[in-house]
Protein backbone atom coordinates (compact mmCIF):
# COMPACT_ATOMS: atom_id res chain seq x y z
CA UNK A 1 0.00 0.00 0.00
CA UNK A 2 0.89 3.39 -0.81
CA UNK A 3 1.34 5.57 2.52
CA UNK A 4 -1.90 7.43 3.76
CA UNK A 5 -2.41 11.08 2.91
CA UNK A 6 -0.96 13.01 6.50
CA UNK A 7 -3.43 15.57 7.90
CA UNK A 8 -1.85 18.91 7.57
CA UNK A 9 -0.42 19.50 10.67
CA UNK A 10 0.07 23.34 10.53
CA UNK A 11 -4.12 23.27 9.23
CA UNK A 12 -4.54 21.57 12.74
CA UNK A 13 -2.30 24.23 14.30
CA UNK A 14 -4.34 27.16 12.91
CA UNK A 15 -7.08 25.93 15.01
CA UNK A 16 -5.59 28.46 17.44
CA UNK A 17 -4.10 30.62 15.49
CA UNK A 18 -6.33 31.60 12.68
CA UNK A 19 -8.76 34.74 12.66
CA UNK A 20 -11.44 34.09 14.82
CA UNK A 21 -15.25 35.60 15.01
CA UNK A 22 -15.85 35.71 18.32
CA UNK A 23 -19.32 36.55 18.18
CA UNK A 24 -19.99 33.32 16.24
CA UNK A 25 -22.18 30.83 17.59
CA UNK A 26 -21.14 27.51 18.30
CA UNK A 27 -24.21 26.60 20.18
CA UNK A 28 -27.06 27.89 17.86
CA UNK A 29 -28.54 31.25 20.09
CA UNK A 30 -26.14 30.44 22.80
CA UNK A 31 -22.30 29.69 23.33
CA UNK A 32 -20.08 31.90 20.91
CA UNK A 33 -17.02 30.67 19.74
CA UNK A 34 -15.34 33.28 21.33
CA UNK A 35 -16.60 31.79 24.85
CA UNK A 36 -15.32 28.58 23.85
CA UNK A 37 -11.93 29.56 23.20
CA UNK A 38 -11.70 31.92 26.18
CA UNK A 39 -13.33 28.51 28.40
CA UNK A 40 -10.21 26.53 26.93
CA UNK A 41 -7.49 28.90 27.83
CA UNK A 42 -9.12 28.91 31.55
CA UNK A 43 -9.03 25.41 31.61
CA UNK A 44 -5.48 25.40 30.28
CA UNK A 45 -4.33 27.63 33.11
CA UNK A 46 -5.53 25.46 35.85
CA UNK A 47 -3.27 22.93 34.99
CA UNK A 48 -0.36 25.06 33.53
CA UNK A 49 1.52 24.01 36.98
CA UNK A 50 1.35 20.66 36.50
CA UNK A 51 4.27 18.93 36.43
CA UNK A 52 3.32 15.92 35.01
CA UNK A 53 -0.18 15.92 31.99
CA UNK A 54 -2.82 15.06 34.09
CA UNK A 55 -6.53 13.39 33.06
CA UNK A 56 -9.72 15.27 32.89
CA UNK A 57 -13.25 13.17 33.13
CA UNK A 58 -15.69 14.21 30.97
CA UNK A 59 -19.07 14.10 33.44
CA UNK A 60 -20.85 16.11 30.99
CA UNK A 61 -22.90 15.91 27.46
CA UNK A 62 -22.73 19.89 26.94
CA UNK A 63 -21.11 20.25 23.92
CA UNK A 64 -19.38 23.42 24.50
CA UNK A 65 -17.78 22.43 27.50
CA UNK A 66 -16.34 19.16 25.59
CA UNK A 67 -15.28 21.35 22.67
CA UNK A 68 -13.28 23.43 25.28
CA UNK A 69 -11.76 20.33 26.87
CA UNK A 70 -10.53 19.77 23.60
CA UNK A 71 -8.78 22.77 22.70
CA UNK A 72 -7.70 22.53 26.12
CA UNK A 73 -5.51 19.45 25.50
CA UNK A 74 -4.76 19.75 22.28
CA UNK A 75 -2.63 23.10 23.66
CA UNK A 76 -1.05 20.64 26.01
CA UNK A 77 -3.68 20.67 29.04
CA UNK A 78 -5.30 17.21 30.62
CA UNK A 79 -5.76 14.22 28.47
CA UNK A 80 -9.94 13.92 28.13
CA UNK A 81 -11.36 10.56 29.41
CA UNK A 82 -14.57 10.30 27.84
CA UNK A 83 -16.48 7.77 29.58
CA UNK A 84 -18.65 4.56 27.83
CA UNK A 85 -21.72 5.73 29.96
CA UNK A 86 -22.51 8.34 32.81
CA UNK A 87 -23.83 6.14 35.06
CA UNK A 88 -22.60 6.13 38.61
CA UNK A 89 -21.15 3.01 38.16
CA UNK A 90 -18.97 3.72 35.29
CA UNK A 91 -18.18 6.55 36.45
CA UNK A 92 -16.61 5.00 39.35
CA UNK A 93 -15.10 2.51 37.60
CA UNK A 94 -13.36 4.85 35.26
CA UNK A 95 -11.78 6.44 38.89
CA UNK A 96 -10.76 3.47 40.07
CA UNK A 97 -9.07 1.92 36.86
CA UNK A 98 -7.28 5.01 36.08
CA UNK A 99 -6.88 7.28 39.70
CA UNK A 100 -8.39 10.77 37.33
CA UNK A 101 -8.79 13.16 40.22
CA UNK A 102 -10.79 15.81 37.85
CA UNK A 103 -13.90 15.56 36.41
CA UNK A 104 -15.80 18.52 34.05
CA UNK A 105 -19.08 18.93 35.49
CA UNK A 106 -22.08 20.97 35.16
CA UNK A 107 -23.27 23.63 37.15
CA UNK A 108 -24.67 22.40 39.79
CA UNK A 109 -23.99 18.98 39.09
CA UNK A 110 -22.06 17.03 41.84
CA UNK A 111 -18.97 15.69 40.88
CA UNK A 112 -18.24 11.44 40.64
CA UNK A 113 -16.55 9.98 43.34
CA UNK A 114 -13.40 10.51 44.15
CA UNK A 115 -12.66 13.28 41.76
CA UNK A 116 -12.37 17.07 42.35
CA UNK A 117 -15.14 19.07 39.88
CA UNK A 118 -14.15 21.51 37.52
CA UNK A 119 -16.97 24.39 36.22
CA UNK A 120 -15.56 26.62 33.71
CA UNK A 121 -18.60 28.07 33.20
CA UNK A 122 -18.71 31.95 32.73
CA UNK A 123 -15.16 32.22 33.09
CA UNK A 124 -14.00 32.35 29.32
CA UNK A 125 -15.69 35.73 29.62
CA UNK A 126 -16.55 35.66 26.05
CA UNK A 127 -13.17 36.33 24.87
CA UNK A 128 -10.94 34.61 22.44
CA UNK A 129 -7.56 34.06 24.77
CA UNK A 130 -4.41 33.04 23.58
CA UNK A 131 -3.82 29.22 23.50
CA UNK A 132 -0.16 28.23 23.88
CA UNK A 133 1.53 26.24 21.73
CA UNK A 134 -0.19 23.03 20.50
CA UNK A 135 0.74 19.15 20.08
CA UNK A 136 -1.22 17.86 17.68
CA UNK A 137 0.37 14.38 18.01
CA UNK A 138 0.41 14.01 21.45
CA UNK A 139 -2.74 11.87 23.18
CA UNK A 140 -5.54 14.06 23.37
CA UNK A 141 -8.33 11.36 24.29
CA UNK A 142 -8.94 8.62 26.01
CA UNK A 143 -12.22 6.79 24.92
CA UNK A 144 -13.71 4.17 27.03
CA UNK A 145 -16.30 1.91 25.15
CA UNK A 146 -18.77 -0.54 26.17
CA UNK A 147 -17.25 -3.28 23.74
CA UNK A 148 -19.43 -5.97 21.89
CA UNK A 149 -18.36 -8.06 24.94
CA UNK A 150 -19.47 -5.84 27.62
CA UNK A 151 -16.19 -5.30 29.10
CA UNK A 152 -15.02 -1.74 28.66
CA UNK A 153 -11.78 -0.76 26.03
CA UNK A 154 -9.49 1.75 25.86
CA UNK A 155 -8.87 3.77 22.68
CA UNK A 156 -6.38 6.72 22.54
CA UNK A 157 -7.17 9.51 19.88
CA UNK A 158 -4.45 12.08 19.58
CA UNK A 159 -5.38 15.70 18.17
CA UNK A 160 -3.88 14.80 14.69
CA UNK A 161 -6.76 11.84 14.89
CA UNK A 162 -9.84 13.53 16.24
CA UNK A 163 -9.09 17.21 14.45
CA UNK A 164 -7.49 15.99 11.06
CA UNK A 165 -11.10 14.05 10.30
CA UNK A 166 -13.24 16.97 11.17
CA UNK A 167 -11.00 18.92 8.68
CA UNK A 168 -11.44 16.27 6.08
CA UNK A 169 -15.09 16.45 6.92
CA UNK A 170 -15.79 19.78 6.63
CA UNK A 171 -13.82 20.37 3.35
CA UNK A 172 -15.89 17.13 1.79
CA UNK A 173 -18.83 18.15 2.58
CA UNK A 174 -18.49 22.01 2.26
CA UNK A 175 -19.31 22.61 5.81
CA UNK A 176 -19.51 26.23 6.90
CA UNK A 177 -20.53 28.70 8.98
CA UNK A 178 -24.25 28.90 7.30
CA UNK A 179 -24.68 25.19 8.29
CA UNK A 180 -26.68 24.64 11.42
CA UNK A 181 -26.40 21.21 12.65
CA UNK A 182 -28.89 19.00 14.71
CA UNK A 183 -27.72 15.51 16.25
CA UNK A 184 -29.76 12.65 17.90
CA UNK A 185 -26.90 11.13 19.24
CA UNK A 186 -24.50 12.02 22.38
CA UNK A 187 -21.45 13.64 22.27
CA UNK A 188 -19.81 10.98 24.33
CA UNK A 189 -20.34 8.21 21.94
CA UNK A 190 -17.00 9.04 18.71
CA UNK A 191 -19.70 9.57 16.02
CA UNK A 192 -21.43 12.40 18.23
CA UNK A 193 -18.05 13.76 19.11
CA UNK A 194 -17.04 13.92 15.68
CA UNK A 195 -20.13 15.54 13.93
CA UNK A 196 -21.69 17.80 16.47
CA UNK A 197 -18.70 18.74 18.08
CA UNK A 198 -15.09 19.02 16.21
CA UNK A 199 -16.97 19.41 12.98
CA UNK A 200 -18.38 22.78 13.89
CA UNK A 201 -15.55 23.66 15.74
CA UNK A 202 -12.77 23.66 12.79
CA UNK A 203 -15.75 24.95 10.34
CA UNK A 204 -17.62 27.95 11.86
CA UNK A 205 -20.85 26.01 11.57
CA UNK A 206 -23.31 26.19 14.71
CA UNK A 207 -24.85 23.25 16.58
CA UNK A 208 -28.44 23.65 18.17
CA UNK A 209 -28.84 22.05 21.26
CA UNK A 210 -29.97 18.92 22.66
CA UNK A 211 -29.90 15.54 21.78
CA UNK A 212 -33.73 14.90 20.35
CA UNK A 213 -34.61 11.15 20.34
CA UNK A 214 -37.97 10.93 19.48
CA UNK A 215 -39.34 11.23 16.35
CA UNK A 216 -41.79 14.30 17.02
CA UNK A 217 -38.69 15.77 18.30
CA UNK A 218 -36.35 15.33 15.53
CA UNK A 219 -39.24 16.57 13.24
CA UNK A 220 -39.61 19.72 15.49
CA UNK A 221 -36.48 20.25 16.11
CA UNK A 222 -34.65 20.24 12.42
CA UNK A 223 -37.96 22.08 10.77
CA UNK A 224 -38.20 24.89 13.54
CA UNK A 225 -34.23 25.58 14.08
CA UNK A 226 -34.02 25.21 9.94
CA UNK A 227 -31.43 22.37 10.18
CA UNK A 228 -28.95 21.79 6.94
CA UNK A 229 -26.93 18.75 8.66
CA UNK A 230 -28.71 15.72 10.39
CA UNK A 231 -26.39 13.40 12.45
CA UNK A 232 -28.68 10.37 13.56
CA UNK A 233 -28.56 6.71 13.27
CA UNK A 234 -30.38 3.78 12.15
CA UNK A 235 -32.88 3.47 14.67
CA UNK A 236 -33.71 7.59 14.53
CA UNK A 237 -34.26 7.03 10.63
CA UNK A 238 -36.13 4.08 11.01
CA UNK A 239 -38.68 6.10 13.30
CA UNK A 240 -38.97 8.81 10.80
CA UNK A 241 -40.22 6.93 8.11
CA UNK A 242 -43.80 8.50 7.59
CA UNK A 243 -42.83 11.89 9.28
CA UNK A 244 -42.32 13.50 5.72
CA UNK A 245 -40.29 16.18 4.73
CA UNK A 246 -38.21 17.53 7.27
CA UNK A 247 -37.50 20.94 5.78
CA UNK A 248 -36.05 22.83 2.53
CA UNK A 249 -33.30 23.71 4.54
CA UNK A 250 -31.91 20.12 5.43
CA UNK A 251 -28.74 19.59 2.60
CA UNK A 252 -26.68 16.75 4.68
CA UNK A 253 -27.87 13.58 6.51
CA UNK A 254 -25.75 11.59 7.93
CA UNK A 255 -25.71 7.86 9.78
CA UNK A 256 -23.35 5.69 10.86
CA UNK A 257 -23.03 3.18 14.34
CA UNK A 258 -24.52 0.79 12.79
CA UNK A 259 -25.75 -0.30 8.75
CA UNK A 260 -28.51 1.32 8.04
CA UNK A 261 -31.75 -0.52 6.71
CA UNK A 262 -32.26 0.31 2.94
CA UNK A 263 -36.17 0.82 3.40
CA UNK A 264 -35.70 3.37 5.88
CA UNK A 265 -32.88 5.05 3.39
CA UNK A 266 -35.17 4.78 0.42
CA UNK A 267 -38.13 6.00 2.87
CA UNK A 268 -36.01 8.77 4.18
CA UNK A 269 -34.40 9.57 0.22
CA UNK A 270 -37.91 10.21 -0.85
CA UNK A 271 -39.74 12.13 1.74
CA UNK A 272 -36.05 14.76 1.92
CA UNK A 273 -34.21 16.61 -0.89
CA UNK A 274 -31.25 14.84 0.31
CA UNK A 275 -30.11 10.92 0.97
CA UNK A 276 -28.33 10.08 3.73
CA UNK A 277 -24.29 9.50 3.63
CA UNK A 278 -23.76 6.47 5.46
CA UNK A 279 -20.49 6.31 7.49
CA UNK A 280 -18.59 3.39 7.84
CA UNK A 281 -15.81 2.86 10.65
CA UNK A 282 -15.26 2.72 14.04
CA UNK A 283 -14.15 4.00 18.00
CA UNK A 284 -10.34 2.88 17.25
CA UNK A 285 -9.67 3.55 13.62
CA UNK A 286 -11.82 6.63 12.52
CA UNK A 287 -14.05 7.29 10.06
CA UNK A 288 -12.94 5.01 7.03
CA UNK A 289 -15.64 5.20 4.37
CA UNK A 290 -18.82 6.35 3.32
CA UNK A 291 -21.86 6.20 0.65
CA UNK A 292 -25.33 7.60 -0.36
CA UNK A 293 -27.45 4.92 -1.62
CA UNK A 294 -29.84 7.85 -3.32
CA UNK A 295 -27.15 8.55 -5.95
CA UNK A 296 -26.66 4.85 -6.85
CA UNK A 297 -23.70 3.98 -4.60
CA UNK A 298 -24.14 0.43 -3.92
CA UNK A 299 -20.52 0.16 -2.37
CA UNK A 300 -18.55 1.96 0.06
CA UNK A 301 -15.86 4.61 -0.99
CA UNK A 302 -12.69 4.75 0.96
CA UNK A 303 -11.97 8.43 2.08
CA UNK A 304 -9.29 10.36 -0.08
CA UNK A 305 -6.57 10.24 2.89
CA UNK A 306 -6.62 6.53 3.37
CA UNK A 307 -4.72 4.05 1.42
CA UNK A 308 -6.53 0.83 1.60
CA UNK A 309 -6.34 -2.66 -0.03
CA UNK A 310 -8.51 -6.05 -0.05
CA UNK A 311 -6.27 -8.68 1.71
CA UNK A 312 -7.40 -12.19 1.54
CA UNK A 313 -11.45 -10.65 1.49
CA UNK A 314 -10.18 -8.44 4.48
CA UNK A 315 -9.86 -4.84 4.53
CA UNK A 316 -6.42 -3.63 5.36
CA UNK A 317 -6.05 0.13 5.45
CA UNK A 318 -3.34 2.75 6.75
CA UNK A 319 -4.75 6.20 7.80
CA UNK A 320 -3.94 9.32 9.62
CA UNK A 321 -7.08 8.84 11.72
CA UNK A 322 -5.84 5.02 13.77
CA UNK A 323 -6.06 5.20 17.47
CA UNK A 324 -2.35 4.58 18.47
CA UNK A 325 -3.61 1.56 20.55
CA UNK A 326 -4.25 -0.83 17.45
CA UNK A 327 -1.75 -2.93 16.85
CA UNK A 328 -0.49 -2.36 13.12
CA UNK A 329 1.77 -4.20 10.88
CA UNK A 330 5.48 -3.10 10.20
CA UNK A 331 3.96 -1.03 7.15
CA UNK A 332 1.47 0.85 9.44
CA UNK A 333 -1.16 -1.25 8.55
CA UNK A 334 -4.66 -2.30 10.12
CA UNK A 335 -6.74 -5.16 8.97
CA UNK A 336 -10.67 -4.17 9.68
CA UNK A 337 -13.06 -7.48 11.18
CA UNK A 338 -14.94 -7.05 8.50
CA UNK A 339 -15.58 -9.20 5.40
CA UNK A 340 -15.58 -6.99 2.00
CA UNK A 341 -15.44 -7.54 -1.38
CA UNK A 342 -14.50 -4.95 -4.18
CA UNK A 343 -17.12 -3.06 -6.10
CA UNK A 344 -14.98 -1.48 -9.01
CA UNK A 345 -11.67 -0.19 -8.90
CA UNK A 346 -12.71 2.25 -6.09
CA UNK A 347 -14.96 0.91 -3.98
CA UNK A 348 -16.50 -1.99 -1.16
CA UNK A 349 -19.35 -3.62 -0.06
CA UNK A 350 -19.43 -5.57 3.28
CA UNK A 351 -19.81 -8.89 3.35
CA UNK A 352 -20.38 -9.21 7.71
CA UNK A 353 -17.72 -9.56 10.17
CA UNK A 354 -15.26 -11.87 10.63
CA UNK A 355 -16.19 -11.99 14.72
CA UNK A 356 -19.41 -12.95 14.00
CA UNK A 357 -18.43 -16.71 13.04
CA UNK A 358 -18.16 -19.04 16.14
CA UNK A 359 -17.84 -22.60 16.73
CA UNK A 360 -21.13 -24.80 18.36
CA UNK A 361 -19.70 -28.17 18.91
CA UNK A 362 -16.99 -27.94 16.48
CA UNK A 363 -18.90 -26.66 13.82
CA UNK A 364 -18.90 -23.15 12.46
CA UNK A 365 -21.94 -20.88 12.46
CA UNK A 366 -22.10 -17.50 10.82
CA UNK A 367 -24.45 -15.40 13.04
CA UNK A 368 -25.04 -12.84 10.19
CA UNK A 369 -26.01 -15.31 8.01
CA UNK A 370 -28.93 -16.78 10.39
CA UNK A 371 -29.47 -13.22 11.19
CA UNK A 372 -29.96 -12.15 7.60
CA UNK A 373 -32.44 -15.16 6.89
CA UNK A 374 -34.39 -14.24 9.53
CA UNK A 375 -34.67 -10.02 8.93
CA UNK A 376 -35.73 -10.84 5.49
CA UNK A 377 -39.38 -12.26 6.68
CA UNK A 378 -42.28 -10.57 5.56
CA UNK A 379 -43.19 -8.33 9.19
CA UNK A 380 -39.53 -8.43 10.66
CA UNK A 381 -37.86 -5.00 10.91
CA UNK A 382 -35.07 -5.75 12.44
CA UNK A 383 -33.06 -8.80 14.89
CA UNK A 384 -30.18 -9.36 16.56
CA UNK A 385 -28.89 -13.14 17.14
CA UNK A 386 -25.90 -13.79 19.47
CA UNK A 387 -23.92 -16.72 20.77
CA UNK A 388 -24.03 -16.48 24.84
CA UNK A 389 -21.98 -18.15 27.19
CA UNK A 390 -23.44 -21.50 28.23
CA UNK A 391 -23.93 -22.23 31.99
CA UNK A 392 -21.29 -25.11 32.91
CA UNK A 393 -19.76 -25.42 29.55
CA UNK A 394 -17.60 -24.09 27.06
CA UNK A 395 -19.71 -23.82 24.47
CA UNK A 396 -22.29 -21.15 23.52
CA UNK A 397 -26.20 -21.11 22.84
CA UNK A 398 -27.36 -19.47 20.02
CA UNK A 399 -30.31 -16.90 20.87
CA UNK A 400 -32.70 -14.62 18.71
CA UNK A 401 -34.01 -10.79 19.49
CA UNK A 402 -36.31 -10.28 16.83
CA UNK A 403 -37.82 -6.81 16.25
CA UNK A 404 -41.54 -7.66 14.99
CA UNK A 405 -44.50 -8.31 17.26
CA UNK A 406 -46.69 -10.24 15.27
CA UNK A 407 -44.51 -12.68 13.72
CA UNK A 408 -45.08 -16.45 15.07
CA UNK A 409 -41.70 -17.54 16.57
CA UNK A 410 -43.00 -20.89 15.55
CA UNK A 411 -42.72 -19.14 11.41
CA UNK A 412 -38.79 -18.33 12.11
CA UNK A 413 -38.34 -21.48 13.36
CA UNK A 414 -39.94 -23.46 10.59
CA UNK A 415 -38.23 -21.26 8.03
CA UNK A 416 -34.83 -21.61 9.73
CA UNK A 417 -34.88 -25.23 10.04
CA UNK A 418 -35.20 -25.33 5.42
CA UNK A 419 -31.57 -23.06 5.74
CA UNK A 420 -29.63 -24.34 8.43
CA UNK A 421 -28.08 -27.27 10.21
CA UNK A 422 -29.66 -27.69 13.92
CA UNK A 423 -26.80 -26.89 15.74
CA UNK A 424 -27.11 -23.60 13.74
CA UNK A 425 -30.41 -22.74 14.91
CA UNK A 426 -31.12 -20.29 17.81
CA UNK A 427 -32.52 -22.48 21.34
CA UNK A 428 -34.03 -19.27 21.98
CA UNK A 429 -35.85 -16.99 20.14
CA UNK A 430 -37.98 -13.93 21.50
CA UNK A 431 -39.86 -11.22 20.29
CA UNK A 432 -40.19 -7.42 21.06
CA UNK A 433 -41.48 -4.14 19.65
CA UNK A 434 -38.48 -2.52 19.32
CA UNK A 435 -34.96 -3.86 19.74
CA UNK A 436 -33.68 -1.62 22.88
CA UNK A 437 -30.78 0.90 22.05
CA UNK A 438 -28.54 3.29 23.70
CA UNK A 439 -28.50 6.75 23.61
CA UNK A 440 -26.16 6.29 20.79
CA UNK A 441 -27.98 3.76 18.90
CA UNK A 442 -26.00 1.13 19.56
CA UNK A 443 -27.94 -2.07 20.69
CA UNK A 444 -28.48 -1.99 24.57
CA UNK A 445 -26.75 -5.71 25.52
CA UNK A 446 -26.83 -5.42 28.99
CA UNK A 447 -30.90 -5.10 28.14
CA UNK A 448 -30.80 -7.84 25.95
CA UNK A 449 -28.59 -10.45 28.01
CA UNK A 450 -31.70 -9.17 30.85
CA UNK A 451 -34.25 -10.60 28.33
CA UNK A 452 -32.60 -14.27 27.93
CA UNK A 453 -31.68 -14.94 31.47
CA UNK A 454 -33.09 -17.55 32.96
Amino acid sequence: MKPAIPCNGPEVAALLTRALDPAQEFVDGGTTLGSVHGMAAWLRRQFADDLERQTLCLATDNRDLIAAALLSSLAGGPIVLLPYSFSAQALSGLHQATGCRHALVDPEQPPPPGMEPIRPLGEGGGTAAPLPAIYPDEELLRLYTGGTTGAPQLWSKTGTNLFGEALFLAAHFAVSSSDRIVATISPAHIYGLLYSVLLPLVSGASVVPGIPSFPEEIVRCVRERKATVLVSVPPHYRVLRGKGCLGDALRLAFSSAGMLDVTDNNAFSLANRCGIVEIYGSTETGGIALRNRSCGERGFTPYSTIDWQIHNQRLQIRSPYLSPSLPLDAAGGYLANDWVEADGATAFQLRGRTDSVIKVGGKRVDLEEVKAAIKYMQGVSDCLVLALPDRGSREHRIVALVEGPFVEIEDIRTLLMTRFEPYALPGAIKTIDRLPVTDNGKVDREAVLKLFMP
